[in-house]
């Protein structure tokens, strides 16, 4: 037996039996070295046969942790041909999006939790702009945004190959008031939208909103958006736009591919249709690389791009952008018709910090704290809930999506763990029409702790529960 197929062996042995737990770090590659008395090469082979079994996994400046393999992939489903149609789903039409009130532990939230921001950095640049500029800060912002943060949002734009103009950005108040304005100003009420199933029920709602109909194309886990399919879609309807997230799909974490990204919007292209790409999450790879977005390839002015800091570095500043040629001038007016402007204070503060600050460092700590969440949610599903539940392992972003056991309806779930001090989202909020009842959405961005193990504990026990399933022992 070669030398590293013996560190394997030992490591694959403690792994069977539990000496090494789903989700735990193992040793550096230098300690495994050493403690095998084998070469630092030698370890760096074992782990990677270990990585292509599919027992451990890398992460970027963190080592090799043991994977949650013991979780099912969901059990896929017959792509369903419907015709567009308005949205009829009153969870969705009822919900509203807001914070976990009291002691409610707000698993449903993707957002990062608090002690995962740079407050300290936040708050200082917040200060500096009121002591240094109080009559810039106290003022009306341009209709467009003011033009020192959109040179840096246009920078970032082209570290990852995708070109924009700060002349054609928009800054809004989050992503979701930029996808607004970006149906509001490209489509009319009646027209058929594009988007994925499952995706964000914020988009559902807008679409909802503007009086729009929705056709749905299916979201894969592990694969991102059915290019496949996107053909027989438009040569069988007239759409108009289409609003995607190919980057970490919320709520299933999945990537579309590059290849399937250019295939996306040449066929978009050659029908007509307008790409409102929502990149929220594109910043949240968990393997540490950042995807490229839509914009990259399109060569026919059809892509709208939005985005926000909402995810990365502050929900309540509501900072976001679109990048919209040859839309630009529309969207500003749109922009100022709504609200004249975006706020002062908060424009200044963070181009402020962006300039002061090593935002790729916060953002490195960040992705690998999210990656630590995701890998310890799905060891905790593994421990603790019904044998049959399975999860989509996600990619990057900030959410779980969870399949229940066969006859679990997660709305009773939802209501179950309210009365536990327990908040989740379920999965029929993420369909215009009312599907996935049985799937939930966890969040992956609180701080981990105690409080946060026996919830997904508790909830293992309520999922067994009402779906009259075996409770897991502890």
């Amino acid at each position: 037996m070669l030398l590293y197929e013996r560190v394997a062996t030992a490591l694959r042995t403690q792994i069977a039996h539990g000496t090494l737990r789903a989700g735990e770090r193992l040793p550096s590659i230098r300690h495994l070295a050493q403690g095998h008395g084998v070469g630092v090469a030698t370890a760096v082979q074992a782990y990677l046969q270990l990585e292509r079994e599919g027992l451990v996994v890398a992460r970027p400046r963190s080592g090799y942790f043991v994977r949650a393999s013991t979780t099912l992939p969901p059990a896929p489903r017959p792509a369903r041909n419907r015709a567009p149609g308005e949205i009829k789903n009153p969870a969705l039409l009822d919900a509203t999006e807001a914070g976990a009130h009291g002691a409610l532990l707000p698993l449903h939230s993707a957002t990062p939790a608090f002690d995962l921001l740079p407050q300290a950095a936040l708050k200082a640049s917040v200060s500096r702009c009121l002591r240094r500029a109080p009559a810039a800060v106290f003022d009306y912002a341009p209709a467009q945004g003011h033009l020192a943060l959109r040179r840096l949002i246009a920078q970032r734009y082209a570290q990852v190959g995708a070109p924009v103009s700060p002349e054609e950005i928009v800054i809004t108040a989050g992503a979701m008031e930029a996808i607004n304005l970006a149906l509001r100003v490209t489509t009319s009420p009646g027209d058929v939208v594009l988007v994925e199933t499952p995706t964000y029920h914020g988009i559902l709602q807008t679409v909802a909103a503007l009086h729009l109909k929705v056709l749905e194309i299916p979201n894969l886990p592990g694969r991102g958006i059915d290019v496949a399919r996107l053909d027989h879609l438009l040569q069988q309807n007239a759409v108009r736009a289409a609003v995607l997230v190919p980057n970490f799909n919320n709520p299933l974490g999945s990537l579309t591919s590059d290849a399937d990204k250019q295939a996306l919007v040449s066929r978009c292209a050659r029908h007509g249709v307008i790409i409102i790409e929502d990149d929220i999450y594109g910043e949240l790879a968990w393997s540490g690389q950042r995807p490229s977005p839509l914009r990259r390839w399109d060569t026919h002015g059809i892509v709208i791009s939005c985005g926000s800091f909402s995810k990365m570095l502050a929900p309540g500043l509501r900072l976001g952008w679109l990048a919209g040629n040859p839309w630009t001038d529309a969207l500003v007016r749109a922009k100022f018709f709504s609200t004249m402007g975006g706020t002062s204070l908060t424009q200044l503060a963070m181009s402020d910090y962006l300039q002061r600050h090593d935002l790729e460092r916060h953002l490195r700590r960040l992705r690998r704290t999210l990656a630590d969440n995701g890998q310890r949610l799905l060891e905790a599903i593994a421990r603790f809930w019904p044998a049959d539940t399975r999860v989509c392992e996600p990619q990057g972003g900030m959410s779980l999506w969870v399949q229940l056991p066969e006859r679990s309806d997660s709305r009773a779930l939802f209501e179950a763990a309210l009365s536990k001090g327990i908040r989740i989202s379920p999965g029929v909020l993420f369909s215009s029409r009312g599907d996935y009842v049985d799937y939930v959405r966890l969040s992956c961005g609180l701080v981990w702790d105690q409080r946060l193990d026996r919830a997904m504990k508790e909830l293992g026990m309520l999922v067994a529960r009402l779906g009259g399933s075996k409770v897991k022992a502890p």
